[in-house]
């Protein structure tokens, strides 16, 4: 699944928001998802960062990619999870244009 959220920022600015976010990243996942859940990231390079996203005995892989105009996140769902694709979906348009907004 691809989300793509537009943005007007610039991609140095979507970083720096990106990069402030990143150490509360578990505890807004534990706060939406349960306590077990959790979030492992790591930037590849300054325009890409990969994620894991684990809870409820899934781990969701996630590729965000830093453009210009917009913010692209590439979600591999597991196939136990096609149920919940809208609702994962609209989270993470919901969080990405908090955070672009």
């Amino acid at each position: 699944m691809r989300v793509a959220i537009p943005h007007s920022l610039g991609k140095d600015e979507v970083r720096r928001r990106m990069q402030e976010k990143a150490g509360k990243a578990s505890a807004k996942a534990s706060d939406l998802l349960g306590s077990l859940a959790s979030v492992d990231m790591t930037w590849r390079d300054d325009d890409h960062l990969a994620m894991d996203v684990s809870a409820m005995g899934f781990t969701v892989p996630c590729a965000v990619t830093l453009e210009e105009a917009e913010l692209v996140i590439d979600v591999t769902m597991p196939d136990g999870l096609g149920f919940a694709r809208r609702m994962i979906e609209g989270v993470i348009r919901e969080k990405g244009e908090k955070l672009l907004g």
